[in-house]
């Protein structure tokens, strides 16, 4: 991690510039919550897949059958997560 010193476009003194590029990120997600509403789905199915992959990884013994979901429901947030920065980087580019 490289830390500024000084201010690196709109990156306070002592700041890593990845640090200032995730604040940014981070306003851009928060904009498209509220504005793109297949970003805001694609979040809200992400965050309802990490809950229940959270409960499966809270048991001390998987059932084939849960297993196999783990397996498809992590898949499936990947798949989400590559739409959700799609959406971004278009949006950075726009």
């Amino acid at each position: 991690m490289t830390v500024v010193l000084g201010f690196n476009r709109d990156v306070p003194v002592g700041m890593s510039k990845e640090a200032g590029m995730n604040g940014q990120s981070q306003d851009v997600k928060d904009q498209l919550l509220q504005t793109d509403e297949e970003f805001h789905n694609l979040f809200a199915k992400h965050h309802e897949l990490e809950g229940r992959l959270h409960e499966l990884t809270e048991k001390h013994y998987l059932s084939q059958p849960e297993q196999l979901e783990e397996v498809t429901l992590k898949k499936r947030k990947l798949q989400l997560k590559d739409r959700m920065e799609d959406i971004l980087r278009r949006h950075r580019q726009a």
